[in-house]
């Protein structure tokens, strides 16, 4: 999307999205230089910004309390297990197998946030011990033997390339379940 479009999408709206601000930002910083137009449509939207005519949405106008409560918790089984064993495992993985399986606890305060921490420890604990540990024994029973391909990060042609690799390492076993 243009910075133009972008413009008159937030002028139409009212609101300057998190998504339209980092869009601007990416085409402000990959531009060598911005056109005539480029530059009086950003100069239409920090006048309309000024004078309140669009309202720049914050980023994160929340906080998912069940985020914290699994991160704890993930980090904490996870310490243990790797001061008594010589597996390393992805906290990212595990706590968003275990997310994935708990109700979100949203807040907009401060004050909010803790009394959804207070409830969740009274009332969803042992479900959010019971997802961790879940998601820590299907990581562990992951082969760590480095046959399973994995994405890495890398330029676009670099993850196309794995992705492709993947593609191919897979696809004979969905061809055979396929006709068979």
């Amino acid at each position: 999307m243009s910075i133009e479009k972008i413009v008159e999408q937030a002028l139409q709206d009212g609101y300057l999205t998190p998504v339209m601000e980092a869009e601007v930002g990416r085409i402000c910083d990959n531009a060598s230089e911005l056109s005539i137009e480029e530059y009086m449509a950003l100069d239409r939207m920090m006048g309309a910004l000024l004078t309140g005519e669009v309202v720049a949405v914050p980023r994160k106008q929340f906080i998912n309390v069940m985020e914290e409560l699994v991160l704890t918790e993930t980090i904490a089984r996870i310490a243990e297990i790797e001061a008594t064993s010589e597996r390393t495992l992805d906290v990212g993985d595990i706590a968003a197998y275990a997310l994935n399986r708990l109700p979100p606890l949203y807040a907009t305060t401060e004050e909010g946030a803790s009394w959804q921490r207070q409830r969740a420890k009274i009332e969803l604990q042992e479900l959010i011990d019971q997802q961790v540990s879940e998601a820590i024994s299907r990581n562990l029973d992951r082969p760590n033997d480095g046959k399973t391909p994995m994405l890495g990060k890398g330029t676009g042609n670099e993850v196309l390339r794995q992705v492709s690799t993947l593609l191919q390492t897979y696809a004979h076993s969905f061809e055979q379940k396929v006709q068979g």
